[in-house]
């Protein structure tokens, strides 16, 4: 009797526990597909203007339409965040030459973030520093939803415009047709996803740290 007993209790549990990893990888994908749902598939056209704008590196199109922004006044100063060591205002002017006495007055480069979450608080302290109240922000498109997470967890009472940009292959063909973009937009749901749990048991710490610089080497 006490074996029927353990038996019909262990397939209970058995049971429990398939329901609940049923009902796990359900809310995932469903999560996954609102995920991909809120995209951005277009280049958007900016309704407003910001004080300043902030470029998360990862890419030379990223820059340029930041620069592009910077040029067109939509923000007063520009912040590229995560700029590799060693890389200054002129490097980036010999890559893109349109801009250079933009680079030479407006823009600050930070060198210390090596992710998202570096981005979101380097980008925390340039804002405080200027008294910037609303930011654009300039990423892709398939980066956008985590930075604009992290970005928020940072500065809270600061408005946030994104400005997605997309890479020629998904202005081209489709996320699921493409096995390495399907894995780069997986990827970064679970990115989304940690960052987010992550983050309810975070506090975003007194202002100090690692300052950037308005005076970038040239």
């Amino acid at each position: 009797m006490t074996s029927l007993t353990t038996a019909v209790r262990t397939q209970r549990l058995r049971s429990a526990v398939i329901r609940l990893v049923a009902i796990a990888a359900a809310v995932l994908v469903i999560g996954f597909g609102v995920f991909v749902w809120h995209l951005p598939s277009h280049q958007v056209v900016l309704d407003r203007d910001a004080d300043g704008i902030v470029v998360l590196t990862g890419g030379t199109s990223r820059v340029n339409d930041a620069l592009e922004l910077l040029a067109a006044k939509r923000g007063t100063r520009l912040l590229i965040t995560g700029v590799n060591t060693g890389t200054t205002t002129a490097d980036i002017a010999r890559e893109i030459p349109n801009y250079k006495n933009l680079l030479s007055c407006c823009v600050d480069l930070d060198y210390s973030a090596l992710n998202t979450f570096g981005n979101a608080t380097q980008a925390r302290l340039w804002a405080t520093d200027h008294g910037f109240r609303s930011l654009i922000v300039v990423t892709s498109a398939y980066h956008m939803p985590r930075a604009l997470a992290e970005l928020e967890h940072q500065l809270p009472h600061a408005a946030l415009i994104p400005y997605p940009v997309l890479s020629d292959r998904l202005r081209i063909e489709p996320w699921w047709s493409n096995g390495d973009t399907t894995k780069l937009v997986l990827s970064e749901y679970l990115k989304y996803l940690y960052a987010n749990v992550r983050m309810r048991f975070e506090t975003v710490p007194a202002d100090s740290g690692n300052r950037v610089s308005d005076a970038n080497p040239s």
